[in-house]
């Protein structure tokens, strides 16, 4: 894939205009007047370097989030310019090449996977399109492995399995484990269970049972696992943004099941589109504090229940009915579950 680039005199890069915002994005007390772009950077990244909310970086790019599917073609070399007037940032030229350069109107070809991400992508690509939250439907509707082609209780990537239910009319499926439920710390409801992603399958031959050849394993497959149809891929394009209204979650899990994570890890949130979460919204963390017990000088004593404390920014990127799932994109200290997220 390629993008069309239409050179400008000096090199300088065009911008989009952004309505005016009640309040600007504010910046970093360390802000640098320039920087050059390295791989491996992030537009979130680059942003942070300018900004105390690198969230917000639609805001200083003069973008919308209603205009934009691809960010911004940001490539490894440019140098980025900041107009504290705005703030605003800018594409100046790519280190090495002339001050002055007279160019004309012509056609230009770049690499588009060469382009700096939003967020780093690779680490929340397999999440976009597997199983992650089944219900009682989906696993009502869901196939069944009954048995394997050879004596051997689990198989891999080339081996044949068995499954009834599977309809025809959709020939690869992905196969998962129903791991755990997803509870509600607050209510104690459970949400829907948490789907462990095995690997994928193709009908080879359609019957009752079906036969499938797998595609690909990550974990060894068996009698009783389940299927899907597999989900197309879509498109991925989003705008960070905070909610229009107040929104109030708790951490009910870490992917892979740990209690406490960090920085780039994937998080399980108790709300979703339900609550008006939605794909693209930033939320922040927030850690209890606990309670403390003061004694004054004739022996009373009270409770005074801590306020949390706000330690980083999560980014929603796939939300289901009750539950959503978030990418951890600052954190100071361990993130964990039970933690608090809300507007920032």
């Amino acid at each position: 894939m390629i993008r069309i680039i239409f050179p400008l005199l000096f090199g300088i890069a065009t911008l989009l205009s952004v309505p005016a915002v009640a309040d600007q994005a504010t910046l970093a007390d360390d802000a640098p007047d320039s920087y050059t772009v390295v791989r491996g950077d992030t537009l979130w990244d680059i942003s942070g370097r300018f900004l105390r909310q690198p969230w917000r970086w639609p805001e200083v790019w003069r973008l919308n989030r209603d205009q934009i599917r691809n960010p911004h073609l940001i490539y490894p070399g440019q140098l980025i310019v900041l107009d504290r007037s705005g703030p605003y940032l800018s594409i100046g030229r790519r280190i090495g090449a002339p001050l002055y350069e007279k160019r004309f109107p012509q056609i230009y070809s770049e690499e588009v996977d060469s382009a700096i991400p939003s967020i780093p992508m690779q680490i929340i690509e397999p999440f976009l399109t597997r199983p992650l939250v089944v219900d009682d439907a989906k696993l009502a509707g869901a196939g069944t492995v009954v048995a394997t082609e050879t004596s051997r209780v689990f198989m891999g990537a080339g081996d044949t399995v068995f499954a009834k239910d599977v309809t025809e009319g959709s020939d690869v499926w992905q196969v998962f484990r129903p791991a755990r439920p997803l509870v509600d710390p607050v209510t104690n409801e459970v949400l829907g269970h948490e789907a462990m992603f095995l690997g994928t399958a193709r009908v080879t031959e359609h019957g009752t049972p079906a036969t499938l050849r797998l595609l690909s394993s990550v974990e060894e497959i068996g009698a009783g696992d389940r299927l899907v149809v597999s989900e197309r891929p879509e498109i991925f394009s989003f705008m960070p943004h905070a909610p229009d209204a107040e929104i109030e979650g708790r951490l009910i899990g870490i992917y892979r099941g740990v209690i406490e994570t960090g920085r780039h890890n994937v998080v399980t949130l108790n709300i979703g589109s339900r609550a008006g979460l939605e794909r693209g919204h930033v939320l922040a963390l927030h850690r209890e504090r606990g309670s403390v017990v003061y004694k004054d000088d004739e022996g009373g004593k009270e409770t005074f229940d801590l306020p949390q404390q706000r330690y980083g920014l999560a980014f929603v990127f796939r939300v289901f009915d009750r539950v959503a799932y978030a990418l951890v994109m600052d954190a100071d200290g361990p993130v964990t579950v039970g933690d608090s997220v809300r507007k920032p």
